[in-house]
């Protein structure tokens, strides 16, 4: 059975790297912060029954983050105001700092599952079958989101193809991103 210090030594060792993951769901890092302590509070009180259950603490964590940022996306304010024109893009120049921020732009126009399965399986870099077991979704589905999710973001982007060519090559991400990059052999 795990103790109050295991808890205490993986929140330390995660957090961070949960906040990021909420933060490229979200884009905001306060509710970026709200939702890894949300998802902190969860895992404290789930954590002697994953014990017995030999759960993967950062699995079920990445899990628990997902679902409540879904959940509070679900409950979100009517305050919110959409706009149907995407913000003009930056020029191509090379500029990492504006790549990144355009693609983050990118992201933002998914819809949140979309955004999700595209997180995990081209930031994260999990299989599809890992992804679907995460998202509660069958295999088949994430396949077909992604690649539409990709589409999407290749329309958005116009000429950068920053997640693969045309030829829907996802190979590599943008090494600029921080993200993985390697060959994309499992589907």
């Amino acid at each position: 059975m795990r103790n109050e210090a295991d808890f205490t030594s993986f929140a330390e060792a995660n957090a961070i790297r949960l906040r990021q993951i909420a933060y490229l769901m979200c884009r905001d890092w306060h509710l970026a912060q709200d939702l890894t302590q949300t998802t902190l509070t969860k895992m404290y009180l789930a954590w002697n029954r994953l014990a017995r259950q030999s759960h993967d603490p950062f699995g079920y964590a990445r899990k628990v983050l997902l679902n409540t940022l879904l959940d509070h996306k679900r409950l979100r304010s009517s305050s919110e105001l959409t706009v149907d024109q995407l913000p003009d893009r930056a020029e191509q120049g090379g500029d990492p700092t504006a790549e990144r921020l355009t693609l983050l732009d990118a992201l933002e126009q998914l819809p949140r599952r979309d955004r999700a399965i595209v997180l995990l399986r081209y930031w994260e870099d999990q299989s599809v079958e890992s992804t679907a077991e995460i998202l509660g979704l069958s295999t088949s589905v994430v396949k077909s989101q992604s690649m539409r999710a990709l589409a999407v973001l290749r329309r958005h982007l116009g000429d950068r193809t920053l997640l693969g060519g045309a030829d829907g090559d996802t190979s590599a991400t943008d090494p600029r991103l921080g993200a993985p990059t390697g060959s994309r052999t499992r589907s």
